[in-house]
């Protein structure tokens, strides 16, 4: 649950009775995820999941990156505006919880699209030589500043990338954080900020998401 949705639960489910319904396979996922993970909020909830649905429908992306899968809710709506070729390399590190990912990787109709990597996100991006034109990134709060250094070189005119939980229950609004994944979140938020390369803007959707389009 997000800042916003303890602040007023009541706009929250009035906002989710009037977005576009939700697909029975992504409904069945969320289901899943809250009855066998032990942190089922890390889930992209229902309202974000739109988002990403209809950002990837508005610019029909040919290569998608995510870093951070969890349970693939995110990436299954990243899938819906894929081109007929396109593809998505979605990262995670966790193994014990690979196998929900999968199965609904599987039942999805772009599964074939799909490539999931168990892999750590920043030698991925040290390895590479992809470009993208969308980037999701919901990962370990810490290495935001880093996975935005080393997603840059990655981007081209017009890519989107999409940076979560940015306002981080509000603790950006702290001075001086003492917490490391506030002092990361607050540092990504300035350097993308200060970043010509890039216009952006934070969206207080749930926990905040940080919207960027390189020009």
């Amino acid at each position: 649950m997000s800042f916003f949705e303890e602040k007023n639960p009541e706009m929250d489910r009035y906002l989710e009775m009037h977005a576009s319904s939700e697909p029975e396979v992504l409904r069945k996922l969320r289901r899943e995820t809250y009855h066998k993970t032990t942190q089922p909020h890390m889930i992209s909830g229902y309202q974000q999941g739109r988002l990403l649905t209809i950002v990837s429908q508005m610019i029909r992306p040919e290569n998608i990156l995510e870093i951070g899968t969890f349970t693939g809710y995110a990436t299954l709506c990243l899938t819906a505006g894929l081109t007929k070729n396109g593809k998505i390399t979605t990262l995670d590190v966790n193994e014990d919880l690979a196998y929900l990912p999968k199965k609904y990787f599987a039942e999805s109709e772009y599964s074939s699209q799909i490539d999931f990597k168990l892999q750590d996100a920043k030698q991925f991006l040290r390895e590479t030589d992809e470009i993208f034109d969308l980037i999701f990134i919901d990962a370990d709060k810490e290495n935001y500043a880093d996975y935005f250094r080393l997603i840059k070189p990655r981007t081209k005119s017009g890519s989107v990338v999409m940076f979560d939980n940015v306002l981080w229950y509000g603790k950006v609004l702290e001075e001086s954080p003492k917490q490391k994944s506030t002092i990361a979140i607050k540092e990504l938020n300035d350097l993308i900020g200060k970043d010509d390369d890039f216009e952006n803007l934070i969206l207080p959707l749930r926990d905040g998401v940080n919207l960027l389009r390189r020009k």
